[in-house]
């Protein structure tokens, strides 16, 4: 907020007998000091002023009031306090009357249930989204919403932390009446005449009694079960439930109390800060040095390149974005194919409720299926989606190279391959960048944009440029075998595999990982993918291999029987008739046990809290060797990578920002502990020692950069 006074962020104009109180804090209208000193202010005059009959709030801008600023969290607390802002609000003696227009979230929505009337037009978006934070709302939110629209659907819009539209927001009670049209001030005014011509009572929240007690405690029973089994161990979720349980069983103060202390135990958890960090850092992956230096280019046509499952979901991706979309395949047969995948994803919607015939027919008619690259010579940006094998990639953009116009982006959608070798089998090397999709594309938030030597400054803006469009997390990689993700994965699932050898079964290491907080362990993961990817990965390694590390064959073996994953039936877990659950199996942990004694492994025990000290000091030791050769920026980038595409728990901020709350000498003590087992594998990284032995942590370099 910096040097901002409440004059400057909270302005009150009379209309009449009415103080119109409008907060003006760009951008979305944060609750900082500044704009709780504006607020209170204005309350306290139009409370003194008996010429005015009424109060209205509104919003400057695009939005209400967008939330708390959470630049201040960890801070000192400054007066007015939050609480106290929606304390004076309801306390007038006046008809408050708040609308919403754009932003209503967080303590916005606190302070909108504080007034006595809630008007929304169209475009409201209303929510208490502070479980995303690892918080809780902690400014009366948690006791109001279940007086306005019941326990059981207050208490579930808060532990989802999703947004209301204003239709929602007036079937569920949070507002009194939707206007369709008009600015906020005029159809404030319009509505607050209304009232005050109705001699229309104030109206206080906390007078609202609960509906159904007894209903509403079973209702809450039962979220908490779902609850604590959904949400593995985060904290603010249970927390939530108590909060709203106090608001059925005691007054409406003793709530309020219960709901501040809770609040800040959340505020101290180390889950808040996590979920802070990833909040802000996934704002600060697209501050890349190409998006200074240059504009992107002007794209509206795409063409896919490929439509197999991650060429059809991308074309969805692209679709859904509003841009008009050409998919290229080989053959009638394959195209035909290809299509078929894209709206397989659209019947699917349909089925669900959550699209109609109309609208996948008005998406369906910006697709456009050939099997001739002619047909997309004029087309802005290319993404290639063909079969992971680089002299494939390369044909394909010998093609792009020869028919599409001058100052067209060509992307290659690769995991791992060398995008240097891709751009040179083109003439315009400055053209071609890397846009690593990740698997179901249209779902999956992450993009990895892969920047090789020669590509122009612009270009990279424009993939940002598109990743803003289709919604995705965008992260700036060099290249590498793997990039930031793949290659770090790779190295942590090679302790994995260590593990396993050295006396962890495959399940012992999942339940581990799970425990930690991913939704699967890496080997659930590998059938999940299909163990044959791998297999191929290795495959095309092994040449590269270096005779001295060490190697464990279990996958190998596992993948020679043909068990593939869940498409065989069969991979480190057995799936009978097509069971998307895996069961351990018997025989695998029979390969296991002759596999340790063919490389004379004596086993032993792990306990998980011994599994997850080496799975993680693999991941983050590979992490910081990524951020020291430039691969990923920053190490919020290797956070967002995981956090965004690799179902690293969100609550611990990803790798880099775990170790730091860790205490870097702990890890590198770790790390250097196992070195003495594997003094090639576990070799740590330089950066990590630099930063040791000079009392920083990772977090150092975010700023830095």
């Amino acid at each position: 907020m910096g040097a901002a006074t409440p004059a400057t962020v909270v302005t009150t104009a009379r209309e009449g007998a009415i103080l119109v109180v409008t907060v003006d804090n760009p951008p979305v209208n944060a609750l900082g000091v500044a704009v709780r000193q504006g607020l209170a202010a204005a309350m306290a005059a139009a409370q003194a002023d008996d010429g005015i009959a009424g109060v209205l709030l509104v919003g400057a801008g695009k939005a209400f009031i967008a939330g708390a600023d959470i630049r201040e969290f960890g801070k000192p607390a400054m007066s007015p306090s939050l609480p106290e802002v929606c304390r004076s609000i309801e306390d007038c003696t006046k008809p408050v009357i708040a609308v919403l227009h754009g932003a209503a979230l967080g303590g916005g929505l606190e302070v909108a249930m504080s007034a006595h009337y809630r008007l929304a037009l169209p475009a409201a978006s209303l929510g208490l989204p502070e479980v995303n934070l690892g918080l809780l709302p902690g400014s009366g939110g948690t006791q109001r919403a279940p007086r306005l629209m019941g326990v059981k659907a207050a208490t579930e819009l808060m532990l989802s932390g999703k947004h209301l539209g204003a239709k929602a927001a007036l079937q569920a009670g949070l507002v009194d009446r939707l206007v369709e049209s008009g600015t906020p001030v005029a159809a404030g005014l319009a509505y607050a005449n209304e009232l005050l011509a109705q001699k229309a009572p104030v109206r206080r929240t906390r007078d609202i009694a609960i509906a159904n007690p007894s209903g509403a405690l079973a209702d809450l029973e039962a979220l908490r079960a779902d609850t604590a089994k959904k949400t593995r161990g985060l904290f603010s979720p249970l927390k939530i439930i108590e909060c709203v349980q106090a608001a059925v069983q005691l007054t409406f103060d003793e709530g309020l109390a219960r709901e501040r202390a809770l609040f800040l135990e959340c505020l101290d958890s180390p889950q808040r800060a996590g979920l802070i960090h990833a909040f802000f850092a996934e704002r600060e992956t697209a501050k890349i040095p190409e998006a200074q230096a240059a504009q992107p280019r002007a794209f509206k046509t795409l063409a896919i390149i490929g439509g197999g499952t991650m060429g059809a979901g991308i074309t969805v991706s692209a679709l859904d974005a509003g841009f008009t979309v050409t998919m290229i395949e080989r053959d009638a047969e394959s195209i035909a194919r290809g299509q078929k995948n894209v709206e397989k994803v659209y019947d699917g919607l349909i089925a669900k409720g959550r699209m109609t015939e109309e609208g996948k027919a008005a998406t369906m008619a910006r697709y456009t299926p050939s099997t001739s690259y002619d047909e997309i010579a004029d087309v802005d940006l290319v993404i290639e989606a063909v079969f992971e094998d680089l002299e494939v990639k390369k044909a394909v953009f010998k093609e792009l190279d020869r028919v599409c116009k001058k100052g067209a982006v060509l992307a290659t959608n690769t995991s791992y391959l060398d995008i240097d070798a891709i751009a040179a089998a083109t003439s315009r090397p400055q053209d071609v960048i890397g846009l690593h999709f990740f698997s179901p594309a249209n779902i999956m938030k992450l993009l990895e944009i892969v920047v090789p030597a020669k590509v122009s400054a612009d270009v990279v803006a424009t993939a940002f440029e598109l990743a803003k469009k289709l919604k995705k997390v965008p992260v700036r990689a060099g290249v590498c075998d793997g990039f930031i993700g793949n290659r770090i994965l790779a190295v942590y699932k090679q302790a994995a595999d260590y593990l396993m050898e050295d006396g962890a079964s495959p399940y012992e290491i999942d339940e581990a990982v799970r425990g930690f907080g991913f939704a699967m362990g890496p080997f659930q993961v590998t059938d999940l993918a299909g163990g044959d990817i791998g297999w191929a990965t290795r495959k095309r390694r092994a040449a590269t291999r270096d005779p001295k590390a060490r190697y464990v064959e279990v996958a190998d073996r596992i993948c020679e029987r043909g068990w593939f994953g869940q498409k065989t039936g069969r991979g480190f877990y057995l799936y009978p008739q097509g069971a998307r659950v895996g069961q351990p199996d018997p025989e695998v942990l029979a390969i296991v046990d002759a596999e340790r004694a063919k490389k004379g492994v004596t086993p032993r025990q792990f306990t998980p809290e011994e599994i997850m000290r080496r799975y993680m000091a693999a991941m983050v030791n590979e992490g910081a060797k990524v951020v020291e050769e430039g691969i990923a920026l920053r190490p919020l980038d290797v956070d967002v990578t995981f956090l965004s595409g690799y179902g690293f728990p969100r609550f611990r901020g990803g790798p880099m920002k775990w170790a730091d709350m860790q205490g870097l000498p702990q890890v590198l003590a770790d790390i250097q502990a196992f070195e003495k087992e594997d003094l090639l594998f576990w070799k740590p990284a330089p950066l990590l020692v630099k930063l040791v032995a000079e009392g920083k942590n990772f977090d150092s370099l975010n700023k830095a950069a």
